[in-house]
């Protein structure tokens, strides 16, 4: 065989290898195909080609595993049984940064899965070389090591501080000050990945100096960046009041406040998620977003839109006036309640509407003022369909009965009381009863309205254990009023007169 003939027979081989890896990366992008070349044995086929001598065909390699592993989670099982990641580990620090990139998107597409796969990639000693990656000329490669970075980071607080205690944290810093977006993009993604397990986590993300850079970052006019940005913040923000505090001092308001009118759904979700994280931790920090116009912001956010994106907004109006009485009075003044209304009767969600009547519930508990305010939106008749609705999940019934005894408890606007005598069940009538034995009392006007409405008259078809709370509240009740009138409402006097009727004896002259 001569020497012309011989090569003709190595281009040919190449030939076939590049084929082969091009046409398995190709057709791994397409789900209807994965069972197949699993079954086939690709896996085995391709380890031996992160090797080969032509770097195309190593890059392409890389590239349908990395496809493969995106797939589930037995592909990605594969690849670690396989023992390829000490392979793609070894040519990571080595070849070019086609390749780089490839193999970095293997080690993502493995450790997305779960925290055991992501511990595998620990193992193999990957979160050096990534780390040695985020140095990289090249934004691609960079923006590789910090995605799969993040992969591994998101699953645990172990993990997270693995990938800390390998120097990550700085890296990412400074990869959110590069001027590609898509870098920025995955950087902060992958700081708040780092931030959300633990404070001394998130503390670690904030000595890196990542609050400012990422403040800096809120108006920035891409959609995705402000989503990641704000996501990091709040997950920093969430943990205790000092780090709320950092992220405060970051001068993040008023600017948040734009995001809440933003076009993008995720951006005003994240928007108010960080306010929501920063109002819950003290009365001082509420205040603060408060006088910042962040109440008035986010109840006009929640109207603008639907579903899951009014959720934290929801809770974030909770948390506010959880703190006391004149932040309750600051939401209502700012039209909360009505807002809050509509997602309780509006929502399909259950867990939506279990919010929101949480939410009235910390806004009505405060003063007889703040109960009237929810009162008076024709609140309380929904909470109470919700509490007695079998189709209510169990969650939701929890929270619109704790929000009703919340109300009814200060609540002195006996108009919204008194439907409640009808349709309550009994351990719900019994902190209505409660209420009308507090007010009746003290107004006359009122006492007489309660008569002509039939209300006494309802209460003394109440059939209450003697001794107990409810009979007391009864009797409080019936102490407002002469005896005949009492007597003139309670069951039976109508049998009692005829009866008189029948026994009496007309004088006759």
């Amino acid at each position: 065989m001569s020497q012309r003939q011989v090569l003709q027979v190595f281009e040919q081989y190449q030939k076939a290898r590049t084929q082969f890896v091009q046409m398995v990366a190709e057709l791994a992008t397409r789900p209807q195909n994965i069972e197949t070349l699993q079954n086939a044995g690709v896996m085995s086929l391709l380890r031996p080609l992160l090797l080969d001598v032509v770097p195309t065909i190593q890059q392409t390699a890389a590239l349908a595993l990395g496809r493969l592993a995106n797939y589930n989670d037995d592909l990605a099982e594969a690849v670690v049984k396989g023992d390829i990641l000490p392979q793609l580990v070894y040519s990571l620090a080595e070849q070019n940064r086609f390749y780089k990139k490839a193999a970095a998107f293997v080690l993502r597409a493995v450790g997305k899965h779960s925290p055991q796969l992501a511990q595998a990639i620990v193992d193999c000693g990957a979160l050096d070389t990534l780390v040695i990656c985020l140095e990289d000329f090249d934004p691609g490669v960079k923006e590789a090591a910090a995605w799969a970075l993040g992969y591994i980071a998101r699953h645990n607080a172990e993990l997270s501080q693995a990938v800390v205690d390998a120097g990550a944290v700085p890296l990412l810093v400074l990869c959110i000050q590069e001027p590609e977006i898509a870098l920025k993009r995955i950087a902060a993604s992958a700081l708040s990945d780092i931030a959300k397990h633990s404070p001394e986590l998130a503390q670690t993300v904030v000595d890196a100096g990542a609050v400012a850079h990422l403040a800096q970052m809120i108006l920035n006019p891409d959609a995705k960046l402000k989503h990641q940005v704000l996501s990091a913040l709040s997950q920093v923000a969430k943990h205790s009041v000092d780090l709320a505090e950092m992220v405060v001092e970051a001068e993040i308001f008023p600017v948040v406040l734009t995001c809440l009118k933003d076009k993008d759904e995720y951006v005003k979700k994240n928007a108010c998620t960080l306010i929501r994280e920063i109002a819950k931790h003290t009365p001082e920090l509420s205040q603060l977003v408060v006088n910042a116009g962040g109440v008035a912001a986010v109840i006009d956010c929640i109207g603008s839109c639907k579903g899951n994106t009014r959720l934290p907004g929801i809770m974030m109006l909770g948390y506010v006036a959880a703190h006391s009485e004149n932040l309750a009075m600051a939401v209502i003044i700012s039209k909360g309640v009505p807002q809050l209304s509509v997602c309780l009767s509006e929502e399909p969600e259950d867990h939506i509407k279990a919010a929101a009547a949480w939410a009235l519930g910390q806004i009505g508990r405060h003063t007889p003022e703040h109960a009237r305010a929810v009162a008076v939106t024709n609140t309380l008749p929904v909470l109470l369909s919700l509490y007695m609705s079998t189709e209510s999940s169990e969650d939701l019934q929890v929270k619109s009965k704790k929000a009703i005894k919340n109300i009814l408890q200060k609540c002195t606007y006996l108009p919204a009381l008194e439907p409640f005598l009808y349709d309550a069940p009994p351990n719900i009538l019994k902190h209505v009863v409660g209420q009308f034995s507090k007010v009746l009392p003290h107004d006359s006007k009122a006492r007489r309205l309660f008569v002509t409405s039939g209300g006494l008259k309802k209460v003394q078809e109440i059939k209450a254990e003697p001794g107990s709370l409810l009979q007391d509240y009864i009797n409080s009740i019936n102490n407002c009023y002469p005896e005949e009138i009492v007597r003139y409402y309670s069951p039976g006097y109508s049998d009692t007169l005829l009866q008189r009727v029948d026994s009496y004896q007309p004088l006759i002259n």
